[in-house]
């Protein structure tokens, strides 16, 4: 069975850093470019970041450049390491796999998706 799982996700203080995982079960990730996606209570699913098949290039929402990072290690997984996090920041964390490799971060782009991963900013 094909699976996206996400982990990693929890409760952090502002300012501190979480790193989550995408791990790609009964398929290769490696022809697949990967996004992150967040959803917030009441907000639509919104891009954070993607990376292309190769892990060469990226693309980042604004609200996150220069924060987060993402990176791919192998046809398993991806990772989202998250620094500097805010409040706002608070959502569940999704990864989503595509054959595009155009780096479009839109939930539309998207064929494949995991369960999710919660992560809450809060003092």
């Amino acid at each position: 069975q094909w699976q996206l799982v996400e982990s990693g996700g929890g409760l952090v203080q502002p300012g501190g850093s979480l790193r989550l995982s995408c791990e790609a079960s009964g398929f290769n990730l490696d022809i697949y470019a990967v996004g992150w996606f967040r959803q917030a209570p009441g907000k639509e699913r919104e891009g954070v970041s993607c990376i292309d098949t190769a892990g060469v290039s990226t693309n980042y929402a604004d609200s996150v450049k220069g924060r987060f990072t993402i990176s791919r290690d192998n046809a398993k997984k991806v990772y989202l390491q998250m620094n500097r996090l805010k409040p706002e920041d608070t959502a569940v964390y999704y990864c989503a796999a595509t054959y595009r490799d155009d780096l479009f971060l839109h939930v539309s782009a998207y064929d494949y998706w995991g369960q999710g991963t919660p992560v809450t900013v809060s003092s």
